[in-house]
């Protein structure tokens, strides 16, 4: 299926054209993907952009971001997407308050997913408020239907999830806060890996979480 996108939005699919490929920089300069790992979209007025399949996120150009219609299909020909596309169709279905999602494989969040714990202690305040609780969503083979609904499943309650023996996805009103929730899940999953070397994690009380949640103008956001 040929899309066929009006001129008119060109210029603004242009700049999220450029902010997924900063995103994939990012995302690859910090180490949460390697090789051709992870996928990126975002949804606009008309469908999707989300980026190519087998390529590095680090390399991506406009070519390799690919505008597809709500369900995922893009053009008939030229670099195709993502395979894991079905995720990210199923994820928007169940939360029209996301804009963005970010599926990466971040090592200490992916060694949890791999020893199936979920991060769903409340141990840093910047967890607390930008993630919320980050539970275990059980393993199902990447690009099938059975990962897309379980990941929209996990994702109608949460803003980040940890896929057993895969990954992690973060999601977002904007594609900077589905990546800040990436970068702050694997930060959280690496302090709790040191905290579990040095004792046990003491998670803060229910009513600082309450506070925590009450702030005004919470700025991690």
């Amino acid at each position: 299926m040929r899309i066929a996108i009006p001129f008119r939005i060109e210029p603004q699919l242009d700049a999220w054209r450029a902010e997924i490929i900063a995103v994939g920089r990012r995302l690859h300069d910090k180490g949460l993907v390697t090789a051709a790992e992870g996928n990126v979209s975002v949804r606009t007025s008309h469908g999707l952009l989300v980026t190519a399949s087998g390529v590095s996120k680090g390399e991506l150009t406009p070519e390799l971001v690919i505008a597809t219609d709500e369900s995922g299909h893009g053009p008939a020909h030229g670099p195709r997407v993502t395979s894991e596309i079905s995720m990210h169709v199923a994820v928007y279905g169940r939360r029209p308050d996301v804009r963005a999602v970010v599926h990466a494989h971040p090592p200490f969040a992916t060694a949890f997913a791999v020893a199936h714990v979920p991060l769903d202690q409340p141990l840093l305040a910047e967890s607390v408020l930008l993630l919320g609780p980050v539970p275990l969503v059980p393993y199902a083979a990447p690009s099938t239907t059975a990962l897309a609904d379980a990941v929209a499943d996990a994702c109608a309650e949460a803003n980040a999830v940890l896929l057993a023996n895969h990954g992690a996805v973060t999601v977002g009103e904007t594609l900077e806060a589905a990546l800040r929730r990436m970068e702050t899940l694997e930060h959280l999953a690496h302090v709790t890996l040191l905290a579990r070397a040095l004792g046990q994690p003491q998670p803060l009380a229910a009513a600082d979480v309450t506070a925590l949640l009450g702030l005004s103008g919470a700025p991690y956001r």
